[in-house]
């Protein structure tokens, strides 16, 4: 029986608004700062959910430097884009390619692949009709006749889902296996898994997985609001006073690599994907078991999948989103994999808010810089801990982790669970 393909982690890139690269976003969080604060990107006078963690004084030319490229793309492309990029250019990719021939170079285009995990779901894409809606007044015939005339050409390819895989592969010229994952929250940890069993069965040497979403627009408020999910202030996880979850936006990003084909080209890790596990309640688009199931059967095929005990896990990155049945069942799941053995345990979504398709991955290489400076970072707005979670060591101040491995947590609508494990390589 052949051993497993190690794959490792050789750069990353975040966006959101706590900062523009996953070690700012730590200082941050161990500071106790958070990036929600009031929207700014519409009016909320009069709306009971005010705030979000937006992406201050956002600038396209600081994410994306082509200025062609900005009529074709979204808000959501081009936070994915800088995340895919930056993990690129962390990993070397243009670097090492410098030193190849022609022939080698487009080896290497062939053996990179790209997973992208997206929101898909924006009702922004269908903003560019109200103005003609409201002009024609619901006469069909007048809405069709203007329509080329008042309405981007460039929508169709504007709202494309795949836009960032797309333009990613472009500008890296990056040409192997690929794949667009649109399944809410869990998208980005799905793209991370998806990369290392590809880079596991020969598909190719490496893979860029990248999550990404700008889910706070108007109408996305407005309808998690009104099925409860919201918080009218701040995201309290596992607290007794947690009201709800509060929408951000970003990118993550990690460059995947198989330990053969970084030693080839001489590169450097700074950690590894050890394993990854899915699952679903089938309960249905909103509701969660109470038990925490999917959660405890996620966790156990991601240790499966790495060959490791829960004992190996030192320590544990929430979806932690501050509503209040998602923190009680899962901190159920989790005890019900750990018990009273249980690992520090942290969350990040206070700070950065719901990235909903980019919450697992970002956290993820939150998680990884947190665990090469040999901290667990504390919750801020952790005060007073509630009985339905109670068992979690969770703390307002640092803890120390119990080993290199992290196992990071992410939930999203219908019942999806996904689990990863990352161990992190020494600075």
């Amino acid at each position: 029986m052949t051993t497993p393909a190690r794959i490792l982690i050789a750069g990353s890139g975040a966006v959101c608004g706590l900062g523009m690269d996953p070690a700012s976003m730590l200082d941050a969080i161990l500071a106790g700062r958070s990036a929600i604060a009031p929207i700014r990107g519409f009016d909320t006078t009069g709306w009971p959910v005010t705030n979000a963690a937006e992406i201050a004084d956002f600038n396209p030319r600081a994410l994306v430097e082509d200025r062609k490229l900005h009529k074709f793309i979204r808000r959501t492309d081009f936070v994915g884009i800088y995340a895919g990029d930056r993990a690129a250019e962390a990993a070397g990719y243009a670097r090492y390619r410098q030193t190849l021939d022609d022939a080698a170079s487009a080896r290497f285009a062939d053996r990179t692949g790209l997973y992208v995990g997206s929101g898909g779901g924006a009702f922004e894409n269908q903003y560019d009709y109200f103005p003609l809606m409201s002009e024609t007044g619901g006469d069909l015939q007048a809405f069709g006749a203007k329509l080329a005339e008042t309405v981007n050409p460039m929508w169709l390819l504007r709202t494309l889902p795949n836009n960032v895989l797309c333009h990613v592969g472009i500008r890296n010229r990056l040409k192997g296996a690929n794949a667009c994952i649109t399944n809410h929250s869990v998208g980005g940890s799905l793209a991370v898994i998806e990369a290392a069993e590809a880079l596991k069965q020969g598909e190719a040497d490496r893979a860029i997985a990248i999550g990404h979403d700008t889910p706070f627009e108007p109408q996305n408020v407005l309808y998690y609001h009104r099925c409860g999910l919201l918080s009218s202030g701040a995201l309290r996880p596992f607290d007794a006073a947690r009201d709800g979850s509060v929408f951000g936006e970003g990118a993550g990003a990690l460059a995947l690599e198989t330990e053969a084909a970084l030693a080839q080209r001489g590169g450097s890790a700074i950690g590894e994907v050890l394993g990854g596990g899915y699952a679903c309640e089938a309960t249905g688009l909103l509701a969660i078991r109470d038990d925490g199931d999917g959660v405890a059967r996620a966790i156990a095929l991601a240790l499966a999948d790495a060959g490791i005990d829960a004992a190996d896990v030192g320590m544990i990155v929430a979806h932690g989103n501050g509503t209040v049945q998602s923190d009680a069942s899962e901190a159920l799941g989790i005890r019900r994999t750990f018990g009273d053995a249980c690992p520090p345990v942290t969350a990040f979504k206070w700070a950065i808010g719901h990235l909903i398709a980019a919450a697992g991955i970002v956290e993820a290489t939150i998680a990884l810089c947190a665990l090469r400076a040999k901290v667990v970072p504390g919750i801020a707005t952790f005060a007073e801990p509630d009985p339905a979670c109670a068992g979690l060591p969770i703390s307002r101040e640092p803890q120390a982790p119990r080993s290199d491995i992290a196992l990071v947590l992410c939930r999203g609508f219908a019942g999806t669970d996904a689990a990863l494990v990352l161990r992190a390589l020494p600075a």
